[in-house]
């Protein structure tokens, strides 16, 4: 691309010349797409030995992301991983990704073609096909809607509803990180880039800018029976916990010496004196899967993970209803665990 049209607004671009260059870096067609990008509507192929799996996310500019804190390649990029997250956490396999985009006439066409250069490296790790959507303009900001589906087995998609008194609580990787890479990018005077960055902070950075969706784990727990119940944490762990407590009808206690937290979290924690356990507990956009297994099957769910080197960490037991949500101290003491996570509206 020359530098002259990587400049260029996308208003001199149009927005047929934009729609033809979409597919380019997401997986070709495959033989389930019977009919893909350049019609009025997609046709797909669906297996009749499969559930359907679909999710929506709208994306908002200055509402959950910042140009200040993220490049063009990042929001797409993070905007894919959110969704192919809902997938995982139902168990299911992604297969096809639709995406609607409203631009100011101030995007240049080069950074419309890192939007979209960011969405499909994720999705084409996965074999994600990109099958519609819409381009539109926008009056200031920039807007991104998502569709994806899935599919999963019949009778294995996870939901959060089915959790049990007794029952295990784990999630995957470690919490706070993104939080606190926000932090980071918030304290900069400029964003960077993230290779000249120095540890923990880049390690931190990158947890948020391009977090990773845990397909493999949602498949194991699906295909498998593993889990009783699961979510992907968007909101932070105070807030999902409840969340899945919710639609449980269950309550929850959660250990604050089992909270797995990483040494860049710590380490940077320490050097701005922040709270890590704040970040862990309340910190959002992880895309880190919550979920609970039956005492029946842990070792198995343990055994499982080790295998395949997925990093899982128990933290606590669903408890009565009654008990509420709390976490032990570790000093001991037990508290309500109050939720401090983003709501829209509030």
């Amino acid at each position: 691309m020359s530098p002259s049209r990587r400049q260029a607004p996308v208003s001199e671009i149009g927005e047929f010349q934009l729609i033809r260059a979409l597919t380019r870096g997401f997986p070709r067609p495959g033989s389930r797409t019977l009919i893909g990008m350049g019609d009025d509507a997609a046709l797909l192929a669906h297996p009749s030995s499969a559930h359907l799996v679909i999710s929506t996310d709208l994306l908002v500019e200055g509402i959950h992301f910042s140009k200040n804190t993220a490049s063009f390649y990042d929001i797409g990029y993070k905007a894919a991983v959110a969704n192919l997250s809902d997938i995982a956490a139902m168990g299911a396999t992604p297969t096809y990704i639709l995406v609607a985009v409203a631009l100011p006439s101030s995007v240049r066409y080069g950074d419309w073609k890192d939007l979209y250069r960011g969405l499909s490296v994720p999705c084409k790790s996965h074999g994600v096909q990109l099958v519609g959507g819409d381009t539109s303009a926008s009056h200031s900001s920039l807007f991104l809607a998502i569709t994806i589906m899935g599919q999963v087995e019949p009778g294995h998609a996870l939901t959060r509803g089915g959790a049990n008194e007794g029952d295990i609580i784990y999630v995957s990787g470690s919490l706070g990180n993104s939080a606190a890479g926000l932090a980071c990018l918030t304290h900069q005077t400029s964003r960077g880039k993230i290779s000249t960055m120095r540890q923990p902070t880049k390690f931190l950075v990158r947890r948020h800018l391009q977090p990773t969706p845990r397909i493999t784990l949602g498949r194991l727990l699906s295909s498998r029976r593993l889990a009783s119940a699961a979510l992907d944490l968007s909101d932070g762990l105070s807030g999902d916990i409840e969340h899945l407590c919710q639609q449980s009808r269950v309550g929850a206690l959660i250990l604050e010496a089992s909270l797995p937290m990483s040494p860049h979290l710590l380490a940077y924690a320490s050097q701005v004196s922040a709270d890590p356990l704040s970040w862990a507990l309340h910190g959002g956009e992880e895309y880190e899967l919550l979920f609970t297994v039956s005492p029946k099957k842990q070792h198995s769910l343990e055994a499982a993970v080790k295998q395949l080197r997925i990093p899982a960490t128990a933290i606590g037991v669903i408890t009565s209803r009654r008990s509420g949500i709390q976490i032990t101290h570790q000093n001991g003491r037990t508290q309500k665990l109050e939720p401090k996570s983003y709501v829209h509206f509030s």
